[in-house]
């Protein structure tokens, strides 16, 4: 889970089932968090072991972003690895300018599903998948993409050379721009105002309501997808989209998510990265070092410049392949 405007899926969410004991902690805006130095503002986005909400931290009067990690024991012990790992890159980096985020805070906060362990990270913007699609699939100018592409690569030669560690996890989804695509949703470019109070009739089941919400927006979204597609089958024709200015974008970029990560001394897992950016000897088991997240940084090098949907559908069907006539 990142720390990013846009992580999670558009398309879905977490689920209200999973606000149990030993879940998430159901946050609403307004919340606070470290003896009231973090405020909720809204939800960013979510992943299978956290929720990520901008957070406005009173401290400092700056927007951050606050990783809340599920309460089980697993969770809340893979929340102190990422801990660890994230101490280490901040230590290393004392001016911030190595390209990898940012560990600013992290603390324990007590609610009715348990304790949960928290991150409190910088705020950066959206990510290199959301770029992507909002290029609408159809790749990055070079000059774009070399830009990304130094980002990505001080990042890992700080992460590799200089304290050992191997992100085991690198792709699209887990580079996070400098800022976000849509200056409105940036709270520092829009001067949003900071919320320090719970606003009025926000009541516990804020979060259930606001998840049921999304669940129906989203039937509404696929219901008007199927008659687009039944119009389109019936001799109607799509006007073609138009191409979108990227000259105003900051492509600067930061590598984030280190739950997966770990030193190349001491390997936690023999199966490791997304399955389309896995490097040939983690496919063969054959052991694995920094290579591994070369292979994942020119995967993601690729789809940035080539991507279409066709593209990565046939780039994953041929890893598929690949696996099966390895194994």
């Amino acid at each position: 889970m990142s720390c990013s405007s846009s992580s999670g899926s558009e398309d879905d969410d977490e689920g209200i089932d999973s606000y149990r004991k030993g879940g998430y902690h159901a946050v609403r805006v307004g919340d606070q968090f470290a003896g009231g130095r973090y405020v909720a503002q809204r939800k960013l986005g979510w992943g299978q072991f956290s929720t990520v909400w901008l957070a406005y931290d009173t401290t400092t009067s700056t927007y951050v972003a606050l990783k809340i990690q599920k309460s089980a024991a697993q969770f809340a012990q893979a929340a102190l690895h990422e801990i660890e790992v994230l101490s280490n890159i901040a230590d290393g980096d004392p001016t911030n300018s190595k390209c990898v985020v940012r560990l600013i805070d992290h603390f324990k906060h007590a609610g009715p599903n348990g304790q949960h362990q928290c991150m409190v990270l910088e705020f950066l913007g959206d990510s290199l998948l959301r770029l992507i699609k909002y290029n609408r699939y159809k790749g990055l100018k070079l000059n774009k993409v070399r830009e990304i592409c130094k980002c990505i690569l001080i990042g890992l030669d700080y992460l590799h050379r200089e304290l050992g560690i191997i992100h085991t996890d690198l792709k699209p989804e887990n580079i996070l721009l400098f800022t976000t695509i849509d200056p409105a949703k940036d709270p520092v470019r829009s001067s949003l105002t900071p919320i320090l109070e719970r606003p009025e009739g926000n009541l516990n089941g804020g979060a259930t309501m606001n998840l049921i919400e999304k669940k129906l927006k989203r039937r509404a979204r696929r219901a008007v997808a199927k008659i687009s597609m039944r119009r389109e089958s019936m001799g109607g024709v799509e006007a073609p989209k138009s191409e979108r200015n990227m000259d105003g974008i900051d492509v600067r970029c930061k590598v984030v998510d280190f739950g997966n990560a770990c030193w190349a001394n001491k390997q936690l897992a023999e199966e490791i990265q997304t399955r389309q950016y896995r490097a040939p000897e983690v496919v063969l088991q054959s052991g694995y070092s920094y290579s591994v997240d070369m292979w994942s940084f020119a995967c993601t090098a690729l789809s940035l410049q080539l991507v279409t949907c066709c593209l990565l559908q046939r780039w994953d069907k041929a890893l598929v392949r690949m696996r099966i006539t390895l194994l």
